[in-house]
């Protein structure tokens, strides 16, 4: 018969049944392999069915659109009626007292815990609450904010008149002038606006919602009283009523602090806040923060600078969230300046406005968190293959060596 050719090809050659040797060390050295290659299989497998996250950093093509704010922060000794938020950026857009939109306002006692009712907050200040004047010759006095000589040669309807404590307030801040708690001016003590935010002034207030901000540099800050413009274009606040109570500050609990949609609540069957893959969320650091210093705080500015990096998140499930994360530094100044208790070589630049600020500044760079497998298919099944070959060329190494080394000893011993 003709020999085949194949033969001389075969790599794997065959050994006859009769000349093979069985020992006690080969079957323990098979039993090892077998657990072994159980054990490496189960893992692969495990890291087949894991879910990671890679990230990716990118540039910001999206600087065209609006960033989501988030915010929740508590003021134990700063009513609600008093306190205002502002948001200013470098292209000149500016976001004045913004509470009223997007935002809920809860009076609080110096514990933090709800007092009264959240809806009386305001009255008078934007005319919701006031009582109507019946008469319809009625034309309020301005006390001097607005010129009203002229009024008795004019029409109703063609009169200056202040006919709500919020006309003469805005009237009072149009000329620059304090206003304190509106007392002795008809129109407030008509709406209950003096009595109203006298009994209030000892309170907190907890501020909760959302905004809108560009992706550029600016800030954000809570400050007290209405904001204007005063004849130079600077950004005023009308600090009158704050000035002269001494036992207002700015300390403050920071609740929640996030630019943003939040990814929590995508995350709570991990729990932890964790991603796949062990990454934590750390879109929020400064959750939780608490700054009540020692030291008197009435004339007092409180910062935190933060960067930001914009942040998409892509899951398995085709759901993509656009966020941002960010780090912040914390400072504090007296607004009347001068050498630093703490650090005697440092001194604090005078003047400025008592608040809480914000100065954010927008990275160019923008991180993508993708959610993957951890292996594909065609991994997995050549990483198994690669386990498996890989236990039984050892073993077999393994298992001429315990089979040579018995062979000599045993050699010796009959000699």
């Amino acid at each position: 018969m003709k020999r085949s050719t194949l033969l001389s090809l075969d790599a794997f050659a065959k050994t006859e049944e009769d000349v093979r040797v069985r020992t006690k060390a080969g079957g323990l050295i098979t039993l090892s392999c077998i657990l072994t290659t159980l054990f490496l299989l189960v893992n692969e497998w495990r890291q087949f069915n894991s879910v990671v996250t890679r990230p990716q950093l990118v540039v910001d093509r999206d600087r065209h659109a609006k960033l989501e704010l988030n915010m929740d922060v508590t003021f134990p000794s700063m009513p609600c009626e008093l306190v205002n938020l502002d948001i200013m950026d470098d292209s000149g857009e500016l976001q004045l007292d913004i509470l009223d939109a997007g935002f809920t306002m809860t009076r609080v006692d110096k514990d933090g815990h709800p007092v009264g009712d959240a809806t009386e907050l305001h009255v008078g200040g934007n005319g919701e609450g006031a009582t109507p004047n019946d008469d319809p010759n009625y034309c309020g006095q301005c006390y001097g904010a607005r010129d009203q000589s002229n009024n008795e040669n004019l029409a109703q309807e063609d009169k200056v008149c202040c006919q709500n404590c919020d006309s003469v307030r805005s009237a009072y801040l149009d000329k620059g002038w304090a206003f304190f708690d509106g007392k002795d001016i008809e129109q407030c003590e008509k709406e209950g606006y003096v009595n109203k935010i006298n009994d209030h002034l000892h309170e907190g207030c907890r501020i909760e919602g959302s905004a809108q901000i560009n992706r550029i540099q600016g800030n954000i800050h809570f400050a007290p009283g209405k904001p204007f413009q005063d004849t130079r274009g600077n950004h005023r606040h009308d600090t009158s009523l704050y000035d002269k109570t001494p036992d207002l500050n700015f300390n403050h609990i920071i609740n929640r602090l996030s630019f943003g949609k939040p990814i929590q609540s995508h995350h709570k069957r991990l729990g932890n806040d964790k991603l796949h893959g062990g990454a934590v969320v750390s879109t929020s650091p400064l959750d939780g923060r608490q700054v009540f210093p020692d030291r008197p705080t009435h004339f007092h500015q409180f910062s935190y600078f933060a960067k930001i990096v914009p942040t998409r998140y892509e899951y398995l499930d085709s759901t993509v969230i656009e966020t941002a994360q960010f780090s912040a530094t914390y400072h504090s100044r007296p607004l009347g300046g001068g050498r630093d208790q703490d650090h005697p070589n440092t001194f604090h630049a005078r003047g400025g406005i008592s608040g809480l600020y914000v100065f954010f500044e927008m990275s160019p760079l923008k991180v993508i968190n993708k959610e993957q497998h951890g292996q594909t298919w065609s991994g997995f099944i050549l990483n198994c293959i690669t386990s498996i070959g890989g236990v039984l060329a050892v073993g077999t190494v393994m298992d001429k060596l315990f089979y040579k080394a018995q062979r000599s000893i045993w050699g010796k011993k009959s000699q």
